[in-house]
């Protein structure tokens, strides 16, 4: 069997602030269709090496690579016009519009018309959309504007997704939605998932990369970083 190709890399990636080593010199690989999740502890470094990626932040020194294409310091809609589909811990939403008119711009964006409309049907159904298909997104509760957001990631229609605690503030029955969809995104695209959320990760994840004092600590199943002591300390903040 080939081997899939790397699609995002880090080569010494660093980001400081001052003194601090928010990001040191991490080396990291993403394949092709591969789900990857980051987690850590607070301060631990990971989201600001997921903003290292969307280009949120130019890093110290090291390169982003995405494809075989240097992004270092490029702007998010430069990572995104190589057909990156990014979710920020930021909402990135139109209030005053639609849940359809949110997805039509997002997808008329990179698509045109006909095949856009295409994708907007598509993300509603798929996303199961349509009760609030005509609301005004301002309107929502955070739950549906986080499926709103994650649909408008969804019907750019990405080969790559960033998601930046998708899960955050959803209730259970929405967390188990997410999780089935963020699977179901990965027949066809690969993912990096920022999450804090334990039982979210288990859900979706195969490989997790644990981050600690801003370098990458770990790289393994959530079953065999749980089982390990140092890696429970680190992230669970007590020895066992």
């Amino acid at each position: 069997m080939l081997k899939r190709e790397v699609v995002l890399e880090t080569r010494n990636l660093s980001m400081h602030f001052g003194g601090v080593r928010a990001v040191d010199n991490v080396d990291f690989q993403l394949r092709e269709n591969e789900l990857r999740c980051l987690i850590g502890p607070n301060g631990a470094g990971k989201s600001t090496f997921f903003k290292c990626l969307t280009g949120q932040l130019v890093p110290t020194s090291g390169d982003v690579i995405i494809r075989d294409i240097t992004m270092t310091g490029r702007e998010p809609h430069d990572v995104a016009g190589l057909g990156v589909g990014i979710k920020t811990q930021v909402p990135n939403l139109f209030d005053g519009l639609s849940t359809q008119e949110n997805l039509w711009l997002s997808a008329s964006r990179w698509h045109a018309d006909k095949r856009a409309s295409v994708l907007v049907k598509e993300t509603i159904e798929r996303l199961e959309l349509g009760d609030i298909r005509l609301s005004v997104v301002g309107s929502l509760a955070h739950g549906q504007r986080q499926r709103v957001e994650l649909g408008m990631v969804v019907a750019a229609e990405p080969w790559l997704v960033l998601l930046d605690e998708p899960a955050a503030g959803m209730t259970e029955e929405e967390t188990y939605k997410t999780a089935e969809l963020i699977k179901d995104i990965n027949q066809t695209s690969a993912l990096i998932v920022v999450e804090h959320d334990m039982n979210f990760i288990r859900a979706i994840s195969n490989i997790v990369t644990l981050f600690h004092q801003g370098a990458i600590f770990m790289e393994d199943t959530m079953d065999v970083i749980s089982a390990d002591p140092r890696a429970r300390e680190i992230y669970l903040g007590h020895k066992t």
